[in-house]
């Protein structure tokens, strides 16, 4: 879902020449500076170094609910899978700027009692000992898709679709705790270019860019 938003941004931001989209399933959107690259595993990108040269930016936006997986598949798909795609970029573009999206309440100090937060504090931390230009992990709260953007978690679409009709009272209530698909994808898109003073960004922060 913030994959979407963010790609949104990309293509109307008259700024960014290229946006390489890298997937494992094909994207409907058409557009003269996309390009796409198709991938069966993503955290196994050999064989396509040539095609991931050459860019400033990274915005890694995939990611699995932790709804009843345990502790070692939640961190294959989190953090093996998340380290195995940027240690392939990094050689590849040391001038990049790598941005990661984890989610409000994840545990920087990897010892919490949550087993979602511990596996996301773990993958933030070792992102930010890589040896990209920058590296920043977005920590957004509850987000709201515009634009015709649908959650791929279902149960995640259902709740959506019912709060719908109270989301301006929500906004008003929690300002600094909501945010939308298009909030983040152009603070992504600010924070590649100008950078950002800390390297950890909460909803407040995201919504302020």
């Amino acid at each position: 879902m913030v994959g979407q938003g963010v790609l949104r941004e990309c293509l109307l931001d008259d700024s960014i020449s290229e946006v390489l989209s890298i997937g494992r399933n094909p994207l409907r959107q058409q557009h003269p500076k996309l390009r796409k690259l198709l991938v069966p595993d993503l955290g196994n990108l050999s064989g396509n170094e040539s095609q991931l040269s050459g860019y400033e930016a990274c915005f890694f936006c995939a990611g699995v609910s932790s709804a009843g997986m345990s502790e070692e598949k939640y961190t294959a798909l989190t953090y093996d899978l998340t380290l195995s795609f940027a240690r392939t970029l990094e050689p590849l573009n040391p001038a990049m700027t790598f941005i990661y999206v984890s989610g409000a309440g994840t545990d920087s100090t990897e010892k919490g009692r949550s087993m979602w937060a511990r596996v996301k504090g773990r993958t933030e931390n070792a992102l930010l000992r890589l040896q990209f230009k920058a590296a920043y992990m977005f920590r957004p709260g509850f987000i709201q898709p515009l634009h015709g953007i649908r959650s791929k978690t279902r149960l995640y679409q259902f709740f959506y679709d019912l709060l719908v009709p109270v989301m301006p009272l929500l906004k008003g209530r929690f300002p600094k705790f909501l945010t939308t698909t298009e909030q983040i994808g152009r603070a992504m898109i600010h924070v590649a270019k100008s950078g950002y003073p800390k390297p950890i960004l909460d909803p407040e922060d995201i919504n302020r860019l």
